[in-house]
């Protein structure tokens, strides 16, 4: 069964800088696009970064932007996000999720076939 296990979080303070990790598991993963989205206390699930199968094609929130850096190993099937210049609005918990149908690093989270469980980031003033 596929498995998406996102690591890396916790409580930062800001401006500082954090690495989350999404290993996933029971599918070819370098067929899938990849993308991390986020969820505050009390707000609804918006999209942070994607990225396509290659690495070749990136999407950015315009919040993140110049500050978040996705990237991806295809032979560890493993996708990053790192976390720079971080400020409380960051705070939140951060999913990933693997879309297998459109192949690009789309930012709509209903083209996502898999989720990970979530991993928690807190970003202290």
């Amino acid at each position: 069964q596929v498995q998406l296990v996102e690591s890396g979080g916790g409580l930062v303070q800001a401006g500082g800088s954090l690495r989350l990790s999404c290993a996933a598991s029971g599918l070819t993963f370098s067929f899938y696009a990849m993308g991390w989205f986020r969820q505050a206390p009390g707000k609804e699930r918006t999209f942070v970064a994607a990225i396509n199968w290659s690495g070749g094609n990136i999407n950015y929130a315009d919040s993140v932007k110049g500050r978040f850096t996705i990237s991806r190993d295809n032979a560890k099937n493993t996708v990053y996000l790192q976390m720079n210049s971080l400020n409380p609005e960051d705070t939140a918990v951060y999913y990933c999720a693997a879309d297998f149908r459109t192949g690009a690093p789309t930012a709509l989270d209903r083209h996502y076939d898999y989720w990970g469980q979530g991993t928690q980031v807190t970003v202290s003033s």
